[in-house]
């Protein structure tokens, strides 16, 4: 157990009596290592350069982003290690709305007013609890999944209190590896012992990994019908419905999720673009303006949250609106690699509404900083295609589409690229760019392969790692990299710099394909070599 001397805290309080009136409790529990952050903004940068073994953070946090939402940056980004217990203070007339929010999972809540001794018993009992996880999360932490995978093994047969928490943060290491069909009967088994919603959505969760929605939407349905406050249910049903082609459905359910728990950033995001993709132009415009407004105070904002909001507004009719949200992008996000292409595709969507001729500049301006590999999603840059179709510019379409289907992560954003050369009278173009870039992408292969068996294990790795870092999306070249990487330790000896760059391929193709059984292979090898070669550290 972990001394109280020892233990680090972030107090996150905005106000100056609160946070004193805490610390000084802190510091009667013999808690005394302690940092302040002021506001969300205040904290990320401490968060990210320092270790914290609890952040003790205020749900009202004033101007910007609330506690709730720093949660989330920190959970989605891995702000912090696993270790780090994250305690949510809040009056009691908020717990309700902190609450409904349950997939942030915070470890605690305390609720306003409290006592040291009060204090006390929350932060030991957490500290309890995780001191037993330990072990675990500092081999999640290095990667060493299957050594964790195998801890969890161990303390589920020493049939301790834990049991359970164990054989669901096993059941989670395979989800995480993309291996939705070990995890399943684990979620079945627990269910069987306890009945309990997280272990039926684990199940959902397994199954829809797998491609059986039906399964799985019988399941959500049941526990969105049972539990209206359980978001977690929601969010998957949604993508579950999406996944299956049912966008209308999606929406629909995306809908009752932000009246029950409006707080939620993403969830509010994805409801904004689906709400665009399936012409609720109304339901747009009314998340997407809540989405910017929220992260306006947040480190993670994203530019392409306005550029959706202006897309909305335009095809609205609201156009001062719509500058309006061009010259709050300029002033908010200059620093952002994304802006400059995001302020000429929103300039773009105002032009051609006005039949304006500025839009071939703008446009010209995007597929130029589109160049520079800025980081555009596929969405805006399928937007940007339709745009310069519209506009006759085919080889400027040609030009980002070839880009989006060389890196596309699967066959739907393929068949998306090529819908939008078929909505403009132009599907025999888009057909033949998909074929082009097949080609282009099997030649890439080939060439590795080829390398590869004539012994030219170096010229395999230099060929194929080029090629994933022009195409970082495609599945098939990084994998193939991959590949590459391991015949080369394989033939020609161990050596770190190849071996870590190995490493970050599988993870990347794991993170690409998921379900793809030759993932769990590559990983079996990397282990055998590290083995044959004397070094002990797995990555599976």
């Amino acid at each position: 157990m972990i001394e109280l001397a020892d233990i680090r805290v972030l107090l996150i309080e905005p106000h100056s009596g609160m946070r004193a009136s805490v610390h000084n409790m802190l510091n009667l529990c013999g808690i005394t290592k302690i940092e302040h952050g002021v506001s969300a903004g205040t904290s990320i940068g401490a968060i990210k350069s320092k270790y914290f073994d609890l952040i003790l953070c205020e749900y009202e946090l004033g101007v910007g982003q609330d506690g709730q939402q720093l949660l989330e940056d920190i959970r989605h980004h891995k702000l912090a290690p696993l270790s780090t217990i994250f305690i949510m203070v809040t009056a009691e007339r908020s717990y309700e709305r902190v609450v409904s929010a349950a997939e942030l999972a915070p470890n605690d809540y305390l609720l306003k007013p409290f006592t040291p001794d009060d204090l006390l018993e929350r932060v030991m009992r957490a500290f309890k609890k995780r001191d037993k996880f330990l072990p675990i999360y500092e081999l999640m932490d290095k990667g060493e999944f299957q050594a964790a995978i195998d801890a969890c093994k161990e303390r589920e047969l020493a049939k301790d209190r834990d049991q359970i928490d164990f054989m669901r943060l096993r059941a989670e290491l395979h989800i995480s590896l993309g291996e939705p069909a070990l995890a399943e009967p684990i979620y079945q088994l627990l269910n069987e012992m306890r009945k309990v919603a997280w272990a039926r959505l684990g199940l959902a969760k397994s199954m829809h990994l797998q491609g059986r929605y039906d399964e799985a939407e019988t399941i959500l349905t049941a526990l969105v019908t049972e539990n209206d406050r359980y978001m977690d249910a929601f969010d998957l049903l949604a993508k579950n419905h999406e996944e299956s082609g049912r966008l209308e459905s999606a929406a629909e359910v995306l809908n009752t999720a932000v009246e029950i728990s409006p707080h939620g950033v993403r969830r509010l995001r994805r409801l904004g673009s689906i709400s665009l993709q399936i012409g609720d132009l109304v339901g747009a415009e009314t998340q997407l303006k809540k989405v910017v407004n929220k992260v306006k105070y947040s480190e993670f904002k994203d530019p392409e949250d306005h550029v959706n909001l202006v897309n909305a507004l335009v095809q609205r009719g609201n156009i001062d609106q719509a500058k309006s949200v061009i010259r709050d992008l300029e002033r908010s996000m200059p620093d952002k690699l994304k802006t400059a292409a995001c302020k000429a595709i929103s300039n773009a969507f105002i032009h051609a509404k006005n039949n304006d001729p500025r839009l071939i500049d703008e446009l010209n301006a995007a597929v130029a900083a589109n160049r520079e590999n800025i980081g555009l999603s596929t969405n805006l840059k399928l937007d940007l295609v339709k745009n310069c179709l519209k506009s006759d510019m085919d080889d400027a379409a040609s030009e980002v589409v070839l880009e989006v289907m060389r890196n596309s992560t699967n066959k739907k954003e393929m068949t998306r690229a090529i819908g939008v050369f078929e909505s403009e009278g132009k599907g025999f173009l888009g057909k033949q760019l998909a074929e082009q870039s097949r080609a282009e992408v099997m030649e890439l292969v080939a060439a590795g392969v080829k390398k590869a068996k004539e012994g030219d294990f170096r010229g395999s790795v230099e060929l194929m790692a080029s090629a994933a870092k022009q195409l970082p999306n495609n599945a098939q070249v990084v994998m193939n990299a991959a590949l590459a990487f391991l015949k080369c330790l394989e033939h020609d000896g161990w050596e770190q710099g190849l071996a870590e760059q190995c490493r970050r391929l599988i993870d990347n193709s794991q993170r690409l394909d998921p379900g793809n059984q030759r993932i769990a292979a590559m990983r079996k090898l990397y282990d055998e070599l590290q083995k044959k070669y004397g070094i002990g550290r797995s990555i599976v």
